[in-house]
């Protein structure tokens, strides 16, 4: 394969839209909300009363539950450079409080694809967007040679229901400190669950930053990822098995890695984390960049 060919985004995709709307477990390709990743018992306080949430993670709530923002038809617009997708979810939706009034706009510009979220509420609510997708430098076959690297000085331990313990860990001397680039091969098959599925906790602070690096070494192409989110969950497909992708190819564990920046996993429950909470008169606004080179 010509290196110099242009850093196409290697992405992990399916042909069939029903495979993304009625039949996508791995949520290959989808923005997920209202909030990414877990919350524990699915349920949470705020403003003194419980709110008691979508289940579809055994007794958690995943990616916004069994019918969240994943599972929803949003409306498209093109606009020059990109297109932005809009949704407007009512208050109570899969048990949440506040109707919410969201965005997501892909813009490419050059080897950049800039993905933006925007969002508002009638009233106070957790709400952490992210985009679910999967890449593949090398365009097939595993991740194994991929060199990671993520500018995190902490991480945060799950249980082993993947809910946070409510520690935020060093990753000094752990298989986690990706502080410089690790090939993935020489860390996955020490790490429980057969890899990575955890957040690290980027740096604090209004505006862009860095937050991930992947390279491979094969063909060349590098991916940058920047973000305004807090955190970045690194996920390197454990549980991928006999899903159907483009062309009818089967993907298995580890045939990709997501890299979902977000509020910390069950922040709503844990107040020492970033406060995931949007309330009415606030715009939910943030942005995550992925930059594509090659050698």
């Amino acid at each position: 394969m010509n290196k110099k060919k242009s850093a196409r985004k290697r992405k992990k995709k399916t042909d069939r839209f029903d495979d993304y709307y009625l039949e996508n477990p791995a949520y290959i390709g989808v923005v997920v909300g209202r909030v990414a990743n877990r919350i524990g018992g699915s349920k949470f306080s705020l403003g003194g009363r419980e709110f008691r949430v979508s289940q579809n993670d055994g007794t958690h709530c995943l990616h916004g539950g069994s019918a969240g923002f994943s599972k929803a038809i949003w409306k498209s617009k093109p606009i020059p450079g990109g297109v932005t997708l809009t949704i407007n979810s009512p208050d109570g939706d899969q048990g949440f409080p506040g109707a919410v009034e969201a965005s997501v706009t892909y813009l490419l510009r050059g080897q950049e694809l800039e993905i933006s979220y925007r969002a508002t509420t009638t009233h106070s609510t957790p709400l952490s967007l992210t985009s679910h997708v999967y890449f593949n430098l090398a365009g097939q076959g595993n991740i194994y040679d991929h060199e990671v690297s993520i500018a995190a000085d902490n991480y945060i331990p799950v249980d082993d229901t993947s809910i946070p313990t409510g520690e935020i860990a060093s990753v000094e001397g752990t298989l986690f400190d990706l502080r410089k680039p690790v090939r993935l091969r020489d860390r996955l098959a020490n790490l429980p669950g057969g890899g990575f599925d955890h957040n690290f906790c980027l740096m604090q602070g209004q505006g862009r930053h860095p937050c991930a690096r992947v390279y491979d070494r094969g063909s060349g192409r590098t991916l940058t990822v920047e973000t305004t989110m807090p955190g970045v969950q690194l996920y390197t497909a454990n549980a991928l098995s006999g899903v159907l992708g483009k062309g009818g190819t089967s993907y298995s564990a580890h045939d990709g890695l997501c890299l979902e920046t977000q509020h910390w996993p069950d922040a709503v429950n844990k107040p020492h984390f970033p406060s995931p909470i949007l309330h009415p008169g606030e715009m939910y606004n943030h942005t995550t960049w992925y930059t594509f080179t090659t050698e």
